[in-house]
């Protein structure tokens, strides 16, 4: 029983690190491929594979508490990267348009550009909000009015 009992929480343990191992590498590219023997392996990088690789399409998470950042590049108004799935997205986007904000919105996952500049912040979810020379990760009002309203 004791066996049992610590094998159940390696299982658990090892179930809970490939999640946050995955959240981390969202929007990378991701290889699996398998050895000769069956084993599998996941990669970020095809270099040393051997047969078959395939690249996994990992999905990107949404941003549940709104961080501030500094961001790498300067944007002329409000951009937003998002994916049509978000609920936090639409509630930004109902909100910019509630309020008259003029916004620029890519889906990252329909719009090819949207997805490349996304890669380029090295984003890990959704939204992304950009106003000037800050970086809005999540979306609540008051954060973005932080952001949208500082003089």
């Amino acid at each position: 029983m004791i066996t049992l009992t610590i094998h159940r929480h390696f299982i658990l343990a090892l179930l809970y690190a490939s999640t946050l191992v995955c959240t981390q590498v969202a929007g990378a590219e991701v290889y699996k491929w398998v050895d000769e023997q069956g084993q599998v392996y996941y990669t970020d990088q095809p270099v040393g594979i051997t047969g078959d690789a395939s690249a996994i399409d990992l999905p990107v998470n949404t941003y549940t508490a709104p961080q501030i950042l500094d961001s790498v590049y300067r944007s002329s108004g409000v951009v937003m990267y998002s994916a049509s799935w978000c609920t936090v997205c639409r509630k930004a986007s109902k909100y910019f348009r509630r309020k008259g904000i003029t916004f620029t919105e890519y889906d990252i996952e329909r719009s090819e550009k949207g997805r490349r500049e996304y890669n380029k912040l090295g984003a890990r979810g959704v939204p992304v909000i950009l106003v000037g020379d800050k970086r809005l990760n999540g979306f609540t009002e008051e954060a973005f009015n932080k952001l949208y309203y500082k003089k």
